[in-house]
């Protein structure tokens, strides 16, 4: 039976030939990927499709009010959670800002 020193060694030069063996396989792939990508005039939209990341952001501003308190003068946008001064109302026509 083999001591834990000569199988550590054995490990050791094992995980060395696998490096080695992975590194010439990924240069023998890394060609074939580049010839065929030249050859068939593949973009890397055409491999990857496309980004998650590279989705445009949407800019939203601050929406004009389209409520107001007569008695206090505070707006609402008419988004969002109804502010107390208007949420027990019926008709929020009152309310309306005139344009």
């Amino acid at each position: 039976m083999a001591t834990f020193k000569e199988l550590k060694a054995q490990m050791a030069a094992l995980e060395e030939q696998a490096a080695a063996a992975r590194a010439a396989e990924f240069e023998a792939v890394l060609a074939d990927i580049r010839v065929k990508v030249v050859e068939y005039g593949l973009t890397e939209r055409d491999i990857f499709g496309r980004r998650q990341g590279a989705r445009a952001k949407t800019i939203t501003g601050v929406l004009p009010p389209k409520y107001r308190d007569p008695k206090t003068g505070a707006t609402w946008s008419g988004r969002g959670r109804a502010p107390n001064w208007i949420k027990n109302a019926k008709n929020r026509d009152r309310f309306l800002i005139s344009r």
